[in-house]
């Protein structure tokens, strides 16, 4: 039975993760692969990852660590060019691989090496003029991952360097590209699709947060196997995901080739908690969908060629979108239908694939309301501070106004926001001499007091906001932001972003599957995804 075969056999299941392992001194080897052990099917050893001078005594070590592993374990030795440690020369690539043989042991034949497209060919050369490699006399090309990287972009001749790569004898081939747009990843499924007809063993990856798509789906479209670090700290590509996520958040053991897809399109995404939250109501409602972030820039070119089901250039079961900034607008523009409620708030935040077109929705509007209602009751009459004059805003003052509530808006450039005020009908203000006595509810609709730059920042001050009965925050992460304890200093009641967050969700769900999502799995997802220490901490005080 040769490699390939044992490593299929392995699981009925196509997804395989593999989980790199990377440290710098061999003593660590022991410890590091049995943590890895945990959560892959396959461990890729990162010999470049070692020191030098541990590398050329770390023999031992490398055979004990490979003894203890039951499954599978890739060797990797790659120069810093290919995005390896550190540098190396040919010779040395060449001596370690040759070195590697002897960590073959009897009832361990499950080891591969990966060796880059330029070695391959040397080593092909070689043994075909019939000269010795370094005393190694052979290459087990069954044992081989011949592989290539690219962390700049996507070469215009993929298709050739895959028919160079094609043309050795390794079994099994490997592409890694560096992806800015979700775009990008189109290249790199037509490689699976290729090698799949072709008959040949294929890992076809896309770098980068716009590339995490083909980590999350290749493998059910034929890629031999995935990548996902062991933690967030120790990942050795960019956007790679931790073998955890890939398995709990994604559930990549169980997509398949009829799984739904349904995905969050913004720039940037990577921050997004919104797979978790539909992912764990697809499992809780046992529905065989997965929901993946896309990094997209160019909104046309996204949804002409991956989306809308009369032209998109990919063969895959999809149902549907969340939109996020900076979005939201310019997405009107490529739809086939828009509710009426989204043209009158002047944003789209959900897309649904239906009857061979793209329909958009506003959900946004619902779920700002609906914590509001469940507070209050009637909103009636109810005197609303609107701080900021984005989209947030206009879903705000939409939902508001519907209620018959009376707003305000508060921005730091009235001549910019006007356009946004006259369309709703409410006064706009300076936000640097407002003062807020005398509302009901004040609600902040800008994103300041984000989790990063400004999260220690918010639009008001505690004195501000004194005799507001309420103070509405619409960022959800941190759960607790300065604008809320500033809030609460004031004395005012606080709602957090995560209410809204859970509530425009759980309207997201039931647009795209027609059924009802259990909204406190949702809930707790968030939090979990938030703060997992606080995964039973209220989003309100």
């Amino acid at each position: 039975m040769n490699i390939a075969s044992h490593l299929f056999l392995m699981k009925t299941n196509p997804a395989r993760v593999c989980v790199p392992v990377c440290v710098e001194s061999a003593r660590e080897l022991a410890e590091a692969i049995r943590r890895a052990s945990e959560v892959a099917d396959i461990v890729e050893l990162r010999l470049d990852c070692l020191q030098e001078h541990e590398l050329e005594q770390a023999g031992t070590e490398i055979s004990t660590a490979l003894a203890s592993r039951a499954g599978p374990t890739i060797l990797t030795l790659r120069p810093a060019e290919f995005g390896g440690g550190r540098p190396i020369t040919a010779e040395d690539r060449l001596r370690g691989h040759h070195n590697s043989r002897s960590y073959l042991q009897e009832g361990k034949p499950a080891i591969l090496w990966d060796i880059e497209l330029d070695l391959a060919l040397q080593l092909q050369r070689r043994q075909g003029e019939g000269n010795d490699v370094v005393g190694w006399g052979y290459c087990d090309w069954t044992r081989s991952i011949c592989s290539y990287h690219d962390f700049v972009g996507v070469p215009s001749d993929l298709e050739r360097i895959y028919e160079s790569m094609a043309a050795t004898e390794s079994r099994i081939l490997k592409i890694a590209v560096q992806a800015d747009d979700a775009i990008d990843c189109l290249p790199v499924f037509r490689l699976l699709d290729r090698a799949q007809c072709e008959g040949r063993e294929m890992i076809a990856i896309a770098m980068g947060q716009a590339g995490v798509m083909t980590r999350i789906l290749g493998p059910s479209r034929g890629g031999f196997l995935t990548y996902g670090s062991l933690d967030d700290e120790s990942a050795t590509a960019p956007g790679q995901l931790t073998a955890r996520e890939l398995r709990e958040v994604y559930r990549i053991d169980r997509i398949n080739q009829q799984t739904e897809i349904i995905g969050l399109m913004g720039r940037p995404v990577s921050h997004s908690i919104s797979p978790n939250i539909h992912n764990a109501a697809f499992a809780e409602a046992e529905l065989n969908a997965v929901y993946i972030p896309f990094e997209v820039r160019d909104v046309g070119a996204f949804l002409r060629r991956m989306i809308h089901p009369r032209s998109r250039e990919i063969d895959w079961n999809l149902r549907g979108l969340s939109v996020t900034a900076p979005h939201k607008i310019a997405v009107m523009d490529n739809l086939d239908w828009i509710e009426p409620a989204a043209r009158e708030v002047g944003a789209v935040n959900t897309i649904v694939v239906e009857d061979d077109g793209l329909h958009g929705y506003n959900t946004d509007a619902a779920g700002f309301i609906s914590p509001l209602r469940n507070r209050f009751g009637s909103l009636r009459n109810a005197r609303c501070a609107i701080i900021g004059g984005g989209g947030a805003a206009r879903g705000a003052l939409w939902a508001l106004r519907n209620e018959q509530a009376h707003c305000t808006l508060f921005v730091r450039d009235p001549d910019k926001a006007r356009p946004v005020a006259e369309k709703f009908g409410v006064d706009c203000h300076s936000l640097a001499d407002a003062q807020f006595a005398g509302f009901d509810i004040a609600v902040n609709a800008t994103p300041i007091g984000t989790r990063g730059e400004s999260e220690n920042e918010s639009p008001v001050t505690a004195e501000r906001l004194r005799y507001v009965r309420l103070a509405y925050d619409l960022v959800y992460n941190p759960i607790e932001t300065e604008f809320q304890r500033e809030a609460r200093f004031a004395g005012c009641e606080t709602i957090g972003g995560i209410q809204m967050l859970v509530a425009q969700a759980a309207e997201q769900f039931r647009l795209w599957t027609c059924k009802q999502p259990d909204a406190e799995v949702m809930r707790a997802a968030a939090l979990k995804a938030l703060s997992p220490e606080s995964e039973h901490q209220t989003a309100n005080t």
